[in-house]
């Protein structure tokens, strides 16, 4: 078994690593600074500057598998890049490679007419847009998405959609453009997954009212945050439905799966700049006559976070690989595992970051407590560590030939 990456995928490896050291690093503070000054939800100037810098480099769009309008990489290729990417928050949308604008752009890839492409992909694409994706809803408990309330009815040439999302990231970026909304065209169809559609609504149609902006434990998450939205008899052209009537559980599991991969690849990345930062503080830190490094209670904390790192990265690159070679439907039992497996892992590693750096850990002074609260949210996108472990079980008993009482 071959654990190299190919020689493309180490080249851009080697670029990335080089923008980000020179870039990106050197201008956290103006990030900061920017995203500080005036009004909350806004266009950081620093990282429009920067897009610039990397389409130049060649470092865009790089997390489109199957398809000539990316970089022509493999989900297994560009998971380390994206690991890379997770190092600093807000690196990836640099790279035109930000949630949730890319499992929208995979979505409309896959799903979307050439005239939704047109219209939708392309600016999306060229990183002149953002999107906002809402399926959630704070009534019903949306891990079951057959619970999903919001109604999308048929009127002559329309579709009229009603109904209150919340989590909508990146609602009221001043640049977002469309909405992708999932609700039910047909509640009555007795095939419960036959329900939902999806559909495309731009975000100046008139009767989408953002009520509230939503902190994350505490974080505002500005400048891209996470909205909740009221549609109110929204009103668009039945042409922007996605697939047909009765496709939406299907386009969401399509568009879910690279989304937690995603997730997981930055995560790994989130992992190791936390370790990096315990390592850090060890060996500038004493206590009682002797460095933090040297104790045994540092030393295991240390090793224990580099096993658990380790065997989530191969369990991210095997679910890349079987994405790859046999599809996102085959591969969803490894997905849902890395999906459980690596925002716990991060979130022991920032831990016992935290518990070296004291009292600090839970200011602003180091960036421990936003990758705390960042990886705990993870626990709950894209479905909780709950329906992810029942998938699992349940593919595990059906290799045993286990059926009675077994659903989905």
């Amino acid at each position: 078994m071959d654990f190299e990456h190919s020689q493309k995928v180490q080249d851009l490896q080697a670029r990335l690593q080089d923008f980000m050291a020179t870039h990106i690093i050197p201008n956290a503070e103006r990030y900061k600074a920017e995203v500080a000054e005036g009004e909350r939800w806004k266009i950081i100037p620093v990282v429009e500057e920067l897009k610039a810098e990397a389409r130049q480099a060649g470092l865009w769009n790089l997390f489109l598998p199957e398809s000539d309008l990316g970089a022509g990489l493999t989900n297994l290729e560009y998971a380390p890049l994206c690991e890379i990417m997770g190092r600093v928050p807000w690196a990836s949308e640099v790279f035109n490679c930000s949630a949730p604008d890319t499992g929208n752009m995979e979505t409309l890839e896959r799903y979307g007419t050439e005239a939704q492409k047109r219209r939708w992909l392309e600016p999306l694409l060229n990183g002149a847009n953002r999107s906002s994706f809402a399926m959630t809803e704070p009534a019903v408990a949306s891990s079951d998405a057959t619970n999903i309330e919001c109604r999308i009815e048929r009127q002559g040439d329309n579709y009229v959609i009603n109904g209150r999302k919340w989590w909508s990231s990146g609602a009221v970026d001043p640049r977002c453009e469309l909405f992708i909304v999932m609700g039910k065209t047909d509640p009555d169809n007795p095939q419960r997954h036959r329900q939902q559609s999806m559909i495309l609504v731009p975000r100046g149609a008139p009767g989408i009212h953002v009520l509230r902006m939503l902190k994350v434990m505490g974080f505002d998450d500005a400048p891209h945050g996470h909205g909740e939205v009221v549609f109110d008899n929204v009103r668009v052209p039945a042409s922007n439905i996605l697939l047909g009537e009765g496709r939406g559980f299907e386009i969401a599991q399509g568009r879910l799966g690279p989304g937690r991969i995603h997730h997981c690849m930055r995560i790994i990345g989130v992992a190791e700049r936390a370790l990096e930062l315990l390592c850090q503080r060890a060996t500038e830190r004493t206590t009682w006559g002797m460095k933090l490094a040297d104790r045994g209670v540092t030393q295991v904390r240390i090793a224990d976070s580099r096993i658990k790192m380790e065997m989530c990265r191969l369990l991210v690159l095997k679910a890349s690989f079987r994405m790859d070679t046999v599809g996102n439907k085959e591969a969803r039992q490894e997905i849902a595992m890395i999906k459980v497996a690596a925002p716990n892992m991060a979130l022991d590693v920032v831990d016992k970051a935290m518990q070296l750096h004291g009292g600090g850990s839970m200011s602003q002074e180091f960036p421990l407590a936003y990758m705390y609260a960042r990886l705990r949210a993870l626990r709950f996108a894209d479905g909780p560590d709950e329906v992810h472990r029942q998938q699992i079980a349940r593919l595990e008993l059906r290799r045993h030939d286990y059926r009675a009482g077994v659903r989905g």
